[in-house]
């Protein structure tokens, strides 16, 4: 300790004297982290693209590891450490710059969350890390925050309820415990009952499983062992016959990654793709495809004489799909920009229409944790509207005899079953029928099915008790 007192003590000194400042030397790790959370706060980016892209193969194994959990966590608990970071501050955090809020919470999620972390390390690379961002002036006051916070900075159960002011109403004593905005809390309560809505809550600040689709669904014995001496783990799927859970490394460099045998997809995302039932001959219209993978799904399903159209209303997305499918060797499949909610651009109608509508995404907080902190109540409004629209022009562009799958990853029933009862009721030639059979044979246990469809005919997928990702999806038929 008086070592340390002494080099920090000599370093003060050098940089009086010198006029200027001595960096330590700061882990890629937590560079990647501070520089994937800046953009997050700044760009409305999700840190999972920004992730990847950063996570190139130089980065070590133990870096990118260590960076996707700190950049993770620190979003997923963000509510939480504000809450123990101000009780040691006189300043608002939402007044501080965000290059020194970012490094506070990175601090603090370390020292109570990290077993392997020291506290030294912790504290003094965030120090750092604010000196690297130009913000020299505080870095005293970052030192001097997460000490004194580090005493408390794993309490937990009673104690922490304790520091709660009394008389908090419920959903903003879960939302400080639980790291979600107060509202959110509220409306769940009423949609689902507490003890479901801590289950909720609990899941979504657990790290997301890394899963798969084998997109030739026979090959998956094989493909499962190649991956496994790249050195990963693998286990199969919760649900589908065709998924593997993977972890212990980077499969996005994987030979069957590269060679197209798998795509990176959660399993409820890989069964709303099972629910359209494609078939072979058809045409096949994805209305809002990107970024592809139930396009992959589709194409694989439907065979070479199929017709599969992949539309989205922005070009560089469908960019990205042209990479998946030129990788995963998909012919079978043409690309259209259009805007979903307005009149579809075909003059032909399609046997098979998937809908997976841009939405709130309130199913996927584990694996996009920004979201709770970003949406706002009004938002759901604006999406019935547009997601109403993109159904409308789904059934028009259906043949006679075709199906239109319309699904999002959110639990809101604004964007799920009141967008399907206000378009039916326009349109009373058109009814729900289930997809119970469609999905059946391609789970692992074909009686589970009755586990993700309930009496009104709709398939959910709810996180705590699915354990995949939360999605609705509505199978519409002409009656």
């Amino acid at each position: 300790m008086k070592e340390r007192s002494f080099a920090s003590l000599r370093m003060t000194t050098l940089n009086l004297v010198c006029g200027y400042t001595f960096f330590m030397a700061i882990s890629s790790a937590r560079k990647i982290a501070v520089d994937v959370l800046r953009r997050v706060a700044a760009e409305n980016a999700y840190a999972a693209d920004l992730l990847y892209s950063q996570l190139e193969p130089g980065v070590k194994k133990a870096d990118a590891s260590l960076a996707t959990e700190l950049t993770l966590g620190v979003l997923r608990w963000q509510r939480l450490l504000d809450f123990l970071l101000q009780r040691h501050m006189e300043r608002r955090c939402e007044q501080l710059d965000v290059e020194v809020l970012l490094a506070l919470r990175l601090g603090l999620y370390q020292l109570r969350y990290l077993d392997r972390v020291p506290q030294h390390a912790a504290i003094n690379e965030s120090v750092e890390l604010v000196k690297r961002a130009r913000k020299s002036s505080a870095a005293g006051m970052v030192n001097a925050v997460l000490r004194r916070v580090a005493a408390e900075a794993r309490i937990a159960g009673d104690e922490l309820e304790k520091l709660i002011p009394t008389g908090a109403p419920d959903e903003e004593r879960f939302g400080v415990l639980y790291s979600h905005p107060g509202w959110l809390v509220a409306r769940w309560t009423k949609l689902f009952g507490k003890e479901r809505t801590i289950a909720l809550m609990q899941a979504n600040n657990r790290p997301a499983s890394l899963t798969c689709v084998v997109l030739e669904e026979e090959t998956i014995d094989r493909v499962a062992e190649a991956l496994r001496k790249s050195g990963l783990e693998v286990a199969p799927g919760r649900w589908l016959r065709g998924a593997l859970q993977i972890s212990g490394g980077n499969p996005g460099s994987s030979e069957a990654y590269r060679d197209g045998q798998i795509n990176f997809q959660d399993e409820a995302s890989q069964m709303v793709a099972h629910l359209v039932d494609a078939r072979d001959a058809q045409t096949i219209l994805d209305a809002c495809a990107a970024p592809g993978g139930k396009t992959m799904i589709l194409a694989r399903a439907a065979g070479p004489q199929s017709r599969v159209i992949a539309g989205d209303i922005h070009e560089h997305r469908l960019r990205k799909i042209q990479q998946q499918l030129k990788r995963t060797h998909a012919k079978n499949v043409s690309l259209a920009a259009m805007d979903a909610t307005r009149p579809l651009p075909f003059s032909e109608r399609f046997d098979r229409v998937l809908m997976d509508a841009p939405c709130s995404g309130t199913g996927t907080l584990s694996r996009n944790p920004e979201i709770r902190w970003r949406l706002k109540a009004e938002d759901l409004i604006e999406a019935n509207r547009s997601q109403t629209a993109m159904l409308r022009n789904s059934l028009a562009a259906a043949g006679k005899s075709g199906r239109v799958v319309y699904s999002t990853c959110s639990l809101e029933p604004e964007e799920n079953e009141n967008v399907v009862a206000e378009v039916l009721g326009e349109a009373p030639e058109w009814q729900v029928i289930s997809g119970q059979a469609a999905l059946a044979r391609h789970l692992r246990d074909p009686e589970m099915s009755e586990k993700l469809f309930a009496a009104d005919t709709f398939f959910r997928t709810f996180p705590p008790e699915h354990g995949i990702d939360g999605f609705f999806a509505a199978l519409l038929v002409r009656r």
